[in-house]
């Protein structure tokens, strides 16, 4: 159903069974999936595509001109997946260069008034709590909680399955698995509940996880020094191997 009191340009291409409420905004190069709802006042913009079910709530901008001083007023996309909830105020920008994109995954909840700036990539079934702002490049792995009003560097990449709490300002990258809290940021425990509740992760690799992070975050260790113990010491598993990649890998560094 598309409102009378909604505006659709007819260049937009719209699936099976959308719902455009009335006021919505809908401009040319827009692909919108089947069964996803756009309410009042939501605008999605140029270059966005997105897949079936989300639900895009009041005064949300989808696909704005990314703000950066590199954008010269060049295509590019914002790419989104299934079944994600959009909250109200959402502003997500799309990539500043053509060719790239922002993308969103599957099953994600953004809640009210968070900001994606451009070139954002996040995964799937990630929480996003309100007043959070991520800045450009920056990129969540699955299953990532942000508490309300947190505050990401550009570039920064946060591992799957990890919480960071409140008010945090993130400068550098978050290895997987993990609680971190407070100003300055610090390391707050293994994300334990979670993982045994939600990814079914075992006694015994809780165990495992703990003592990697403790040689990293409570050895008096070089961070390489502490990847090489782990490696010496801790018996491997997907997750332990996920931590030692993700630090291996790190541009920024992690936060210590």
């Amino acid at each position: 159903m598309i409102s009378p009191l909604a505006y659709v340009d007819p260049e937009a291409k719209l699936g099976k069974n959308v719902t455009v409420m009335p006021f919505a905004y809908i401009e040319k190069d827009v692909e919108i999936g089947d069964d996803c709802i756009i309410m009042p006042h939501a605008n999605v913009l140029k270059g966005t595509r997105m897949g079936k079910g989300n639900r895009i709530h009041q005064n949300a901008v989808l696909g704005s001109e990314p703000q950066d001083f590199h954008f010269t007023g060049e295509d590019s996309n914002l790419v989104i997946g299934d079944n994600n909830d959009i909250r109200e105020n959402v502003v997500i920008s799309r990539a500043t260069f053509t060719g790239n994109a922002t993308t969103i995954g599957n099953g994600n909840f953004l809640m009210d008034r968070v900001h994606l700036c451009h070139d954002v990539h996040i995964s799937n079934n990630c929480v996003v709590g309100i007043g959070t702002t991520i800045a450009g490049e920056c990129i969540l792995d699955d299953c990532v909680i942000l508490s309300g009003n947190v505050t990401l560097h550009q570039y920064c990449h946060i591992g799957r399955w990890t919480l960071i709490q409140s008010g945090c300002r993130i400068s550098k990258d978050v290895p997987p698995y993990i609680i971190m809290s407070g100003n300055p940021v610090a390391y707050h425990g293994v994300n334990a509940v979670v993982l045994s509740q939600h990814h079914n992760t075992t006694e015994r690799i809780l165990r495992h996880i703990v003592n990697a992070y403790r040689l990293i975050y409570q050895g008096n260790f070089s961070v390489q020094d502490a990847v090489q113990k782990i490696v010496d010491q801790v018996p491997m598993s997907e997750e332990i191997e996920t931590i030692v990649n993700f630090i291996k890998n790190s541009k920024r560094g992690i936060v210590r």
